[in-house]
Parts: C-alpha cells; sequence; structure tokens
C-alpha cells in the first residue's frame, strides 16, 4: 500500500474510542481482557490507552503495568511480530528449529523465517503486507474495502449485502459459491475492478472471499442516504465460513484464523473487543459441541443468513475473516518446513482462549506426573485392553492417571480445565486430539496409535510446540481386523479397533513422562506450586 492509502485507511478503519463510548467512561478497560503475558505487546500498539490506564487509579491493568515484569518486557520492545519496527530478537515467537535445514533452504536462517512465515505471526504479517484497497473513498462517509492477497482476508466501512433474494432459496445454505449475485455486495466508492478480479484465482467456499466479492459493484448513493438498507449493524461485524462444526480439528480451524484475523485487523484499540456480532454464512443456525469457544470473541448470539433472507443489510465496519481451508493457509493446509516446531501464533491462541473462558492452570498437589487418558467411546479406533494399559500405569506412584470420554454430552469448559492441567494426554488418532493445544508447554501428547495418518497431530503438535510421541513397533499393536471404510473399498487403519502389548505401553509412558520432568516449564511450574501450598498453609496456622 502507497503511504497515500495507509495514512486514508487508518482514518477510515479507526475506531474513535472516545466517540464511540467505550472510553466513555473513565475506568472502563473491559474491552481488552488478555493474558498478563499479551498486556505488553498490546500496549505497545497503542501508547495513548496505556497512559490513560497508568493516570486512572480505578484502571484494572494499573497495577500490571507498574510491575516490574511489565516494565522488563516494555524495555526489551517486544511485539508480536507483524508490526514494521519489530526486530527478530524483539519477536514475541521463539520458534525452534533443531532439525536440519539441508535439502529445503541454505540457511538454518532461512529455515527459522520460513517457518515463522508459513506457520506464525509472519504468515498475519504478511497478509497485511498483501493488503491492498479494492473500493476507494472518496469521504470519510463513503464505502470502502480492502483485501489482502487472493481475497483471503478482507475488511470494509459501509458495506451493503443484498439477501432478498434469499427468501426464495428453500434448499440448505452452507458451503455455496451462489449465495449472492452480480450487485449484490457493494457500496458507495471507487472500485478498482481490474485489482479485484486479480485476485479471484481461489474460488472456492472455504478458500478466499472470491465467490462473494467477485459480485461487488459500486452504488450511485451513500448507503445511509439511499434508505435501502432494511437493516443496518451498527458494532463491528465478522461473517465467517466455517468448516465442520462437530469435529474438533476443523473447527478450531474457524476459531484460529478468527483469532489471527483479530490481529491483521489490529488499528484500533477495541479490535478484540467483544461487543461485536458474529455471521455465519449459512442458513443452519449454529451449533456445536464447541461452542462456548465463541464467547471468547463475541459477547452476542451467533447469527446466521436465513435471519436475513428477503433484506438488504448495511454493515458499517465488516470483517471477513481468514478461511479455514486456505491454500497454504494456517492450520489445514500449513505446508511447515521440516526441522521447526513452536508457533508462537498458536500458542498466543491457546493463552488467549484459556483466558477469556477463564479456565485456570492449577498448582500440583504433588510431584507425580499427571496422565490423561481419553477414552473413544466409538464404533472405530477404541482400546481394546483399555483396562489393562491403565491399570498398569496407574500401579505406578510417580503418575496421577484419570480416564476420560470428552463426549458431546460433557461441557466443553470442563474438558479445557482437564487439558490444561495434564502432562501427558494420551489417545488414538482422532480430533480429540486437537486438545493438545491446551496443553501446558512442557507437556506430552501420546498418539497411542496414528493409524497410518502420521503426520496430523504430530504436525499439529509441532505448530503448538507440545513434544508428539506415537506407538514405535508395529509388532506390538494388534488390530482386530483389517478394517474397511462404511462406504466401501479396500483396507482402512481407521475403521477398526486395537490392543496394545502393555510392557511397551508402560515403557514409552515412562519415556514421555521423563521428557516432562527434564522440562524447565515444568520445574519452575512445580516450584510456584510448592510456594503457593506453604504461603496457604502459612495463612492457616496464622
Amino acid at each position: 500500500m502507497t503511504a497515500r492509502n495507509v495514512l486514508l485507511f487508518l482514518v477510515l478503519f479507526s475506531v474513535n474510542i472516545c466517540d464511540n463510548g467505550v472510553l466513555a467512561k473513565v475506568g472502563d478497560y473491559d474491552f481488552i481482557n488478555l493474558p498478563r503475558s499479551h498486556l505488553p505487546l498490546y500496549f505497545r500498539r497503542f501508547p495513548e490507552l496505556e497512559q490513560r490506564c497508568l493516570k486512572d487509579e480505578t484502571c484494572e491493568y494499573r497495577s500490571v503495568l507498574l510491575g516490574e515484569s511489565y516494565r522488563t518486557a516494555k524495555q526489551s520492545g517486544v511485539c508480536w511480530g507483524y508490526e514494521e519496527d519489530c526486530s527478530v530478537e524483539a519477536r514475541y515467537s521463539k520458534p525452534r528449529c533443531p532439525g536440519s535445514y539441508q535439502g529445503y533452504v541454505r540457511t538454518k536462517e532461512a529455515q527459522l523465517e520460513t517457518f515463522y512465515a508459513q506457520a506464525d505471526f509472519g504468515f498475519l504479517r504478511d497478509q497485511i503486507k498483501e493488503t491492498r484497497i479494492m473500493c476507494e473513498p472518496t469521504f470519510p462517509h463513503d464505502s470502502a474495502l480492502e483485501c489482502s492477497q487472493y481475497l483471503r482476508f478482507c475488511r470494509g466501512r459501509n458495506i451493503m449485502v443484498n439477501f432478498t433474494d434469499l427468501a426464495n432459496r428453500h434448499e440448505p445454505l452452507r458451503y455455496k459459491m451462489d449465495v449472492l449475485s452480480q450487485g449484490q455486495i457493494g457500496g458507495h466508492c471507487r472500485l478498482h475492478r481490474r485489482r479485484l478480479e486479480s485476485e479471484l484465482e481461489h474460488v472456492s467456499p472455504l478458500q478466499s472471499w472470491a465467490p462473494e466479492l467477485r459480485f461487488f459493484e459500486t452504488t450511485s448513493q451513500p448507503l445511509a442516504e439511499s434508505g435501502h438498507c432494511d437493516v443496518t449493524f451498527e458494532r463491528p461485524a465478522f461473517i465467517m465460513k466455517i468448516d465442520a462444526t462437530i469435529n474438533m480439528y476443523h473447527h478450531f480451524c474457524d476459531f484460529l484464523n478468527l483469532y489471527g484475523s483479530l490481529h491483521v485487523n489490529l488499528s484500533d484499540a477495541t479490535a478484540f473487543s467483544t461487543d461485536v456480532h458474529i455471521l455465519v454464512w449459512e442458513s443452519y443456525s449454529y451449533s456445536s459441541p464447541f461452542a462456548e469457544t465463541f464467547k471468547a470473541f463475541t459477547s452476542h448470539p451467533i447469527l446466521d443468513l436465513k435471519t436475513y433472507a428477503g433484506k438488504v443489510v448495511c454493515f458499517k465496519n465488516l470483517v471477513l475473516p481468514l478461511l479455514p481451508r486456505m491454500i497454504f493457509g494456517l492450520y489445514y493446509n500449513t505446508p511447515i518446513i521440516s526441522g521447526c516446531e513452536n508457533s508462537g501464533l498458536f500458542q498466543a491462541f491457546s493463552e488467549f482462549v484459556l483466558h477469556r473462558l477463564r479456565i485456570p492452570l492449577k498448582a500440583a498437589v504433588d510431584h507425580k506426573i499427571r496422565i490423561t487418558f481419553l477414552s473413544r467411546q466409538t464404533k472405530f479406533r477404541r482400546v481394546l485392553n483399555e483396562d489393562k494399559l491403565i491399570e498398569a500405569i496407574s500401579a505406578n506412584e510417580d503418575y496421577n492417571v484419570n480416564r476420560v470420554s470428552y463426549s458431546y454430552q460433557m461441557d466443553f469448559r470442563e474438558q479445557l480445565k482437564i487439558t490444561r492441567n495434564t502432562d501427558i494426554f494420551i489417545g488414538m488418532h482422532g480430533a480429540g486430539l486437537t486438545h493438545l493445544l491446551f496443553l501446558p508447554k512442557w507437556a506430552v501428547l501420546f498418539e497411542l496409535y496414528h493409524c497410518e495418518d502420521p503426520n496430523c497431530y504430530r504436525d499439529l503438535a509441532r505448530l503448538k510446540g507440545v513434544h508428539y510421541m506415537s506407538w514405535e513397533r508395529d509388532d506390538l499393536v494388534y488390530p482386530e481386523d483389517e478394517g474397511h471404510h462404511p462406504d466401501g473399498g479396500g483396507r482402512h487403519a481407521k475403521f477398526t479397533n486395537y490392543a496394545f502389548d502393555v510392557k511397551e505401553f508402560e515403557r514409552l509412558v515412562a519415556r514421555a513422562a521423563d521428557h516432562v520432568s527434564s522440562q524447565k516449564e515444568y520445574r519452575e511450574f512445580l516450584e510456584r506450586s510448592r510456594k503457593k501450598r506453604e504461603k496457604i498453609s502459612l495463612k492457616e496456622e496464622l
């Protein structure tokens, strides 16, 4: 973007935090609500807000800003990594590349930077750099639209979407590319049509916003003057095209990309506010076992298309966030370079969700390794000798073993409370292993058997920076049969059940426990827990 365009869009897309009432009341800083470790990075972007808080004795973040750890972080210049003046040393992310770079890139530095651009805040940095104006305003009250390459992320002001034709659509709308037609999305601005059309390569339901924005047209009048809006969204709104909501692996790709989009959209201090609307781009009423996660992003009910069928809807502030199945996207199609791990973006997402959903990290009550065995209650991929495996490791006095079934009947917050306080998470290949996103940094994911799909959760563990293990000896795993896909076809390892050698299982769990015990973060956690217990004990004595 040119300097003129950058300045123009900072003016047009930013929200005046005083005029919209967010900070009109002294001491009202609820819209921030970020983990303590994220505050230095957040206030670095908004120094005026930091000074306002320091002067305001009612600001709940004032004590943090005055604390030594905050001052140390501020002096180091810590930053997310997509800011123009953010040095490599000051980045929030600290990825590791212990594996060889030879055969992939020329240097170790190039290996790290490739991982950073593919799977970390560097991906968001590139979205911001690629952003170009698609529809240019002349006056501040005009419409405006800007998008990153291939229309993967877009945001606009005063955008109209015409849903009148949906009143006559009776088939369910999901993963459709014909929700809109020519002229049913637009605004009063100067459209750079050739520029827009040059970004239409990824026309696919969940890969880009091309299926919708290819129909963008300019309106003859500003929306406020046209009188054509049946409904106007005064609050900022996010329109999401989401993946399979019943599957944790796929649905959390939606949530991760939504979180990343908050950063791409971070031109205003209220960008992390939950006082926003989320409209799902389908006619089904939103329902998911993981619906609680949306409460980390919005305090309002999730909307869908059928609510606005037959109406013209106008959005004063609209964000079209990153999508779940983008080509080379996050995390479904991430081409992770070999030898690297520990994405700061994935860690920040984990901390953000756990903080917003108020999932506590409990102090350790002893030095026992906390093991969670995820039991499958499904037709396939059950562990046939599960009782014997659990009995064997439960006999070890160094372990605290907990068998759980994360069924749809179990509250998702309760699941997260267990996961966050787990040191070794054991389970068969399946979407439930996506819980690894919320394990502590020192934890181990033990995918008991990958069912001949070894990369899925190993790669996700690499992204989160969690140590990954799986079964190592094929001669000591015993499938019930060769397995066959229910829809036909040949042998399929995911559609049968398994038994495992008990002694080999014990050996692998012991190795996982050794890894946990060797981690600096784990030893520091135990020390903090010990001090906390002593403090509580002293209070009780007094």
